[in-house]
């Protein structure tokens, strides 16, 4: 018996969630695939519809090179029709994604992480800098923990 824990395998396929699908999730997105597109199935979805693309995390990812200027929110039921879900893991990053996940999967075999993710939109009132501060620690939160996470 193995007393670390079970070793968790290799991820084949993961979906990044949030409420949008504007922000964090698209972050985790393209980061992931920019790391590990070669030999994981990325996705990303929104709980509900309506948020276009957030210029401040497309441009604090531009910083490292990574260009997400073409995403396109989604929906899960969007991803759904368009493919199904078939994902090993569901990475969640806000709690109304998390609740979203878990009802998923009683129906799909895919392990749930819950990832605490602040929401960088909320400094509203903040100076450009101090709000472009905000979505690049979430930018480098996610890289690290994306990193950690689907290294092989």
């Amino acid at each position: 018996m193995d007393h670390a824990g079970p070793k968790k395998k290799r991820v084949q396929s993961a979906l990044f969630m949030c409420n949008f699908n504007a922000v964090r999730s698209l972050a985790a997105e393209a980061i992931a695939r920019h790391y590990f597109g070669k030999s994981i199935y990325v996705q990303s979805a929104g709980v509900r519809s309506g948020e276009p693309a957030d210029p401040f995390m497309v441009a604090a990812l531009d910083e490292i090179g990574i260009d997400a200027s073409r995403h396109k929110p989604r929906t899960l039921e969007q991803l759904e029709e368009w493919e199904g879900l078939n994902f090993d893991l569901i990475v969640t990053l806000a709690p109304e994604a998390h609740h979203a996940a878990l009802e998923l999967t009683r129906t799909l075999a895919a392990d749930v992480e819950y990832w605490p993710t602040p929401d960088p939109t909320i400094l509203q009132d903040a100076s450009r800098e101090q709000r472009l501060d905000a979505y690049r620690d979430v930018r480098d939160g996610l890289t690290y923990r994306i990193k950690s996470r689907l290294k092989g």
